[in-house]
């Protein structure tokens, strides 16, 4: 496996927005989504005097990424967790609280070039897609058991697809032939179910299902929902935060929470703010930050990617 194929999406700017955090000796930063620990050996090498804390749901990537990590010693510590349980994993390992947080919510490479894990839709593999492969359902038993209803509902919602209707008709009618077991014949599927018109436009025509399988499967909005917060809860004052999302539906979720947390609580009218009422959070960014035409030309997986950053700028009110 070629690691140019595994260049870190936004690597840079990540770095620059958590660099004002991390300087002091005994920074602890923490990366919410390992993978292939691409990111985690640019945080230790840049920032010689912080302590990495690192996340990942997959034994595979937890696995490859020790290795990588492995020069690092002591100063990196790896553990097998979904990022919504960060405050557990912080408090068994005695930290009360961290200087940066990192997610990078895209799928990460390894796992969409693993054929046998039946994230891409570009090759035949079986329709599994967890991100932990010891538990939970996969994407083929969601295709094959869920309610006509519920399938239009989670294509609608996780993968934006106006066609949801025609294909969840044709995926309802093909599974009483025979249940779905692999990509591709749910690739031909969803081809010879979609109108003429909408084939011509945009990509592989499959690629908002397998989205939105992906999301359901992984739980991945309700961790998201549940996690975003959380982390921002971790961090000291001057702390900060960088999030890279890709798709709207995460991008939303982040800036809702990023929102949130930079605005006033006061009632309105108030000559003076109390203490309590004021913000929690300084936003880094003015709305999303985007990848720049040569990190796309470099990397085409940066291409939907926005970033969002914030810094902890008091304690949350008692």
């Amino acid at each position: 496996m070629s690691q140019s194929r595994h260049v870190p999406v936004m690597l840079q700017r990540c770095l620059d927005m958590l660099a004002p955090a991390l300087t002091e000796p005994g920074a602890v930063v923490v990366d919410c989504t390992l993978g292939l620990g691409g990111h985690s050996e640019a945080l230790l090498t840049r920032f010689p005097e912080a302590r990495l804390v690192a996340l990942d749901r997959d034994k595979e990537a937890l696995r490859l990424s020790g290795e990588r990590l492995a020069p690092f010693g002591d100063r990196a510590t790896l553990v097998h967790a979904v990022y919504d349980e960060l405050p557990e994993v912080l408090d068994r390992l005695g930290i009360p609280r961290v200087q940066g947080v990192l997610f990078d919510l895209g799928v990460s490479s390894m796992q969409l070039d693993e054929a046998d894990r039946g994230f891409a839709y570009a090759q035949d593999a079986p329709l599994d897609m967890r991100m932990d492969q010891t538990t939970g359902i996969s994407a083929a038993e969601v295709l094959n058991t869920y309610p006509p209803g519920e399938l239009v509902r989670i294509l609608r919602a996780y993968g934006e697809e106006k066609q949801a209707k025609r294909i969840v008709s044709a995926v309802v009618r093909e599974r009483e032939k025979e249940p779905f077991s692999n990509s591709a014949r749910l690739v031909e599927l969803i081809r010879d179910s979609l109108p003429q018109a909408v084939k011509r436009t945009g990509g592989n025509p499959a690629k908002r299902t397998f989205q939105a399988l992906r999301i359901e499967v992984n739980g991945e909005l309700s961790v998201l929902e549940r996690a975003i917060p959380a982390a921002v809860k971790t961090l000291a004052v001057g702390g900060r935060i960088a999030v890279l999302s890709y798709h709207s539906l995460e991008d939303r979720l982040v800036k809702q929470v990023f929102a949130a947390g930079a605005a006033t609580t006061a009632p309105p009218g108030l000559p003076v703010v109390p203490e309590r009422y004021q913000p929690r959070l300084k936003l880094l960014t003015r709305g999303a930050e985007l990848p720049t035409e040569e990190e796309v030309a470099e990397n085409r997986r940066a291409a939907p990617a926005r970033l969002r950053g914030a810094q902890r700028i008091r304690e949350d009110a008692e």
